[in-house]
């Protein structure tokens, strides 16, 4: 069986209690609002439904709320926002998941741009500026956008040992300009499959899920909304829930316009996953 392509998210709204929405490939594309998104939110809110919107952004929830807020995303739209960073902040936090016990003080990190290290922030580690000072790699961001800058850092580290905490699960991203942009989900890749240690955070580990079931009690039929198979669809599959396939996100380029039953049949095929519905854009 393969999935239903329905016109908008309307047409099953009423068979869920709880919408996890992600932000970056649904609602925008880091800068503006895709088409129809805030009226979809606004209709959805109207049902009374439980919405969270679940990133895997590497930073914490407060730069979410901000970014959605200069895009018309007024927290009234929303119940709750989980972010990879912010898991990745707790777990420094609460020192109890046995990676993070195991942590050394001083820290490499790679990130967006200036250093965006506030997931490690009231832990007790440092940063330092080089592998042979680290005690592990705290990775929020690729800002260079090509492995092979990585690598080099990556076989060092590798010699050494250390983890990887990965606070962006991501392979890619689309730009506003339609380009994907490689993302943190790479680099933790390359370091796991070199046989280094990686600590994922975010979609598609169960843990995320159960997270975000603890903020819903009582909101048992979950849909899961993205436009990556890998993270969003695998992510809700896995935790027993559905999933709604968004088509004009990272997979754009692999559909064409308008999105196909066959090639969609086709897509799914190649990565193994199939979603419980797919739309075009995500709409009411």
């Amino acid at each position: 069986m393969h999935t239903n392509l329905i016109p908008g998210l309307s047409a099953v709204v009423d068979d869920y209690d709880l919408f996890l929405i992600d932000q970056w490939g649904v609602l925008h594309d880091g800068e503006n609002l895709h088409d129809g998104a805030l009226h979809t939110l606004q209709e959805l809110r109207k049902t009374g439904k439980t919405v969270i919107i679940l990133s895997n952004s590497g930073k914490r929830v407060e730069d979410s709320y901000a970014r959605m807020e200069r895009m018309g995303i007024t927290r009234d739209l929303y119940d709750h926002v989980v972010t990879s960073g912010e898991l990745v902040y707790r777990n420094f936090q609460a020192k109890e998941d046995p990676v993070f016990k195991s942590l050394g003080r001083k820290f490499i990190a790679f990130t967006w741009g200036e250093a965006n290290i506030s997931v490690a922030e009231g832990s007790g580690h440092e940063k330092v500026d080089s592998v042979e000072e680290a005690d592990f790699i705290l990775c929020t961001g690729t800002d260079q956008g090509d492995l092979e800058y990585y690598r080099p850092f990556l076989e060092k580290a590798l010699e050494r040992k250390l983890p990887l905490i990965c606070a962006n699960p991501d392979f890619v991203s689309v730009a506003p300009d339609g380009s994907l942009n490689m993302c943190p989900g790479m680099v933790a890749k390359e370091y796991e499959d070199m046989g280094g240690t990686v600590r994922w955070h975010g979609k598609p580990l169960l843990e995320t899920y159960e997270y975000c079931k603890s903020l819903a009690p009582g909101c048992d039929r979950i849909l899961g909304i993205g436009d990556s198979l890998r993270h969003d669809v695998k992510g809700a599959n896995d935790a027993g829930g559905h999933s709604l396939f968004v088509c004009g996100g990272i997979h754009d380029h692999e559909i064409g316009h308008p999105p196909s039953h066959v090639a969609l049949a086709n897509l799914f095929d190649i990565y193994g996953i199939e979603p419980t519905y797919s739309v075009e854009k995500f709409r009411w």
